[in-house]
């Protein structure tokens, strides 16, 4: 299956908002800023479809992209920017709450880290909470190509270490100005569509 196309379906503040129909679902989770927006982009093969900002905290929605009309890649909301007021954070809680907990089309939650960074605290219950409700832990460092190539090992090792990860969880490293791992990020989600019992997969971007 190639992608052919590519749209955002609807970005939902509630559960009612939320696409009905059956449609297997990959959220991608991470900090304010990490990259998600130009990672979805990365992958589809478009500049503008996930719209990035340079305004941390600016996205208070979950986006939900339809791929192909056969699944759909979630965009959940960042976290963890300190000038988001108090109620805006309870709100953010209680959005993504409703919607890791209790969507059945949800296969799997990709956690994004940036590689410049050590994961924070907010970072690590992330990862928690992801391997404690049954997910694979997959994690996706993005920025790659703001790091020089003899430091890139040591940055991974420290985001392994930090979040506890274990020699059989996956780390892939990838930029979104370079396009590494864009390849491989597909073959881990297709992975992913084959172990859900899914028979399509994706084998390359729309041009």
């Amino acid at each position: 299956m190639k992608i052919k196309s590519a749209e955002i379906v609807i970005s939902a503040v509630k559960r009612e908002q939320y696409p009905e129909d059956e449609k297997p679902e990959i959220a991608f989770a991470g900090r304010s800023n990490v990259g998600k927006s130009s990672l979805i982009n990365l992958l589809v093969n478009r500049k503008k479809l996930a719209r990035t900002s340079s305004s941390p905290g600016k996205t208070q929605t979950i986006n939900f992209y339809d791929i192909n009309d056969q699944f759909r890649i979630v965009d959940l909301p960042g976290y963890g920017y300190a000038k988001v007021s108090k109620s805006s954070k309870e709100a953010w809680g209680k959005m993504m709450d409703a919607y890791l907990s209790n969507r059945k089309n949800l296969i799997d939650v990709f956690q994004l880290v940036d590689i410049r960074h050590a994961p924070t605290q907010q970072d690590k219950h992330m990862y928690s909470w992801i391997k404690h409700f049954g997910f694979n832990g997959i994690v996706i460092v993005t920025k790659l190509d703001k790091i020089k190539r003899g430091q890139r090992q040591k940055h991974l090792d420290i985001i392994k270490k930090e979040l506890q990860m274990t020699s059989d969880d996956i780390l892939l490293p990838v930029s979104a100005e370079s396009r590494e791992g864009k390849e491989e990020a597909w073959e881990i989600i297709n992975e992913v569509f084959k172990v859900n019992g899914f028979d399509f997969e994706a084998e390359e971007a729309i041009k």
